[in-house]
């Protein structure tokens, strides 16, 4: 009976600590606006760009998820301002810099946007235009991440070559540092994955390739990387389960 009990509460333990984790991750803003955005895209994915209900809440929570992003682009322009970490190439910190500029640029324009199609700002023309403007900077911001995670990746395959030669004779993976390095670089490759993906995405967006990149191809890759997203913003024990 008492090892019953104990069971019990050892499982109810572990229920409270899983639930408590899952309203850590749901307190987070930035969470929330992902978890919006897989809804959104994957409407987009289901109506394939016909009007009805998916559409609508496509195009409902697009709008809705604009509240999320108000002021976020002070977030970006601190990272535009911030230093770099030392022995950082030049090149990556010129990309990463226009990256951040890109960014914030599209986050402050979205602002408008969200303005526009409230209703607060009437001028729908230049609404539609300062859209554009803004999908073409989060195209390029996400051109530059995915040359900024490249370039990582190639640095990271470097030091860890290296790194091995060192430890030839030991147990690699037991090596707290090239564990460290192999977790960096999975977690780029994610990230590279998802910035290359979210590139089909703003030219889905801007209908740049309307025969090849269609709403259902929009809206199948979008919904890929708002899981993406939803999975980087675990917390790091969460991760290490589901890997």
């Amino acid at each position: 009976m008492c090892g019953c009990q104990l069971d019990k509460m050892s499982t109810l333990d572990a229920t409270r600590a899983e639930l408590a984790l899952v309203v850590l991750y749901l307190n987070k803003a930035e969470a929330r606006d992902k978890i919006c955005r897989a809804i959104q895209y994957g409407s987009k994915f289901l109506s394939n760009g016909e009007p009805g209900a998916a559409q609508n809440v496509d195009k409902s929570t697009s709008l809705a998820r604009k509240v999320f992003r108000l002021f976020k682009f002070v977030n970006d322009l601190h990272g535009l301002i911030s230093p770099t970490p030392q022995g950082t190439p030049l090149p990556i910190i010129l990309l990463g810099k226009s990256k951040n500029a890109l960014l914030s640029t599209f986050l402050f324009l979205d602002q408008i946007v969200w303005l526009g199609r409230s209703g607060i700002y009437k001028n729908k023309e230049r609404t539609e235009l300062i859209g554009r403007i803004s999908l073409f900077c989060w195209m390029g911001s996400s051109v530059c991440t995915s040359l900024v995670e490249l370039a990582e990746l190639g640095r990271l395959s470097r030091s860890m070559k290296k790194l091995e030669k060192e430890l030839k004779n030991t147990d690699k993976y037991q090596n707290e540092a090239y564990n460290d390095k192999l977790k960096k670089s999975n977690e780029r490759s994610l990230a590279f994955v998802k910035a290359g993906m979210d590139i089909v995405v703003a030219v889905g967006l801007l209908q740049l390739a309307p025969k090849k990149v269609t709403p259902r191809v929009t809206g199948g890759f979008g919904f890929v990387t708002s899981l993406i997203s939803c999975y980087q913003l675990l917390p790091s024990p969460t991760k290490s389960k589901t890997f």
